[in-house]
């Protein structure tokens, strides 16, 4: 008999399954948060769940609310064979441009892990350089557990740093779209330029429009 729909995973080992019995003996799940903000970092986590793990309502990031990630953070590092987070700032965004940011920030993840890992599965259509074997898994986070485990933990870390940097720059309201361009953000801007944590490459539209504004 099934399980009701509310108990059941909503992903699955399925991936890092078909990846251990082709012979790779630590798989990891790697996703990203904040390519898309105009201010801050973006930030990149690497998972290693063991292979009884059990996470109730693992899922992807975007699909659960603040509490519900909070408390599966905690629950992932508990949980977790292996884990680690790597955080590129807004500086190297603007000097070699957010893909390979991100890229880099990947690499930092793996590289960051306390289990030499051969295998890993890459949340999207791309993946960095690396020197083991990987899968790109579009859609990964709402399919592997491993890739989720990881969007939640690159998501909730950036949220906590953009948080932070609200207390700092409270005239942007981070706290609150933790960013991303909305329609309040882009008329903070307009008002008192940027801070020192946006990105420059992604406001230069914005201020072609509006050269009255500093920099």
């Amino acid at each position: 008999m099934s399980k009701p729909k509310h108990e059941q995973q909503a992903v699955s080992f399925d991936y890092e399954q078909a990846a251990r019995e082709r012979g790779f003996m630590a798989v990891c799940g790697v996703d990203e948060a904040g390519c898309g903000p105009l201010a801050g970092p973006v930030v990149a986590a690497a998972v290693i769940l063991p292979e009884n793990c059990t996470l109730q309502g693992l899922n992807d990031s975007k699909k659960l609310s603040e509490k519900k990630r909070e408390a599966l953070y905690d629950a992932i590092c508990q949980a977790a064979s292996s884990y680690a987070i790597a955080m590129v700032d807004h500086i190297v965004i603007d000097q070699i441009n957010i893909l390979q940011a991100t890229y880099q920030a990947m690499q930092q993840a793996i590289a960051g892990l306390s289990i030499a890992t051969d295998y890993a599965l890459i949340d999207g259509n791309r993946a960095p350089k690396l020197d083991i074997a990987c899968e790109c898994v579009v859609g990964g986070d709402a399919k592997s557990a491993s890739i989720a485990a990881a969007s939640i933990l690159a998501k909730v870390t950036r949220d906590r740093y953009m948080m932070e940097m609200d207390t700092q720059y409270p005239a942007y309201a981070f706290g609150k779209h933790k960013g991303y361009g909305t329609k309040a953000h882009y008329e903070a801007i307009l008002k008192y330029g940027s801070c020192p944590i946006h990105r420059k490459t992604f406001l230069k539209k914005f201020y072609a429009a509006h050269p009255e504004i500093d920099l």
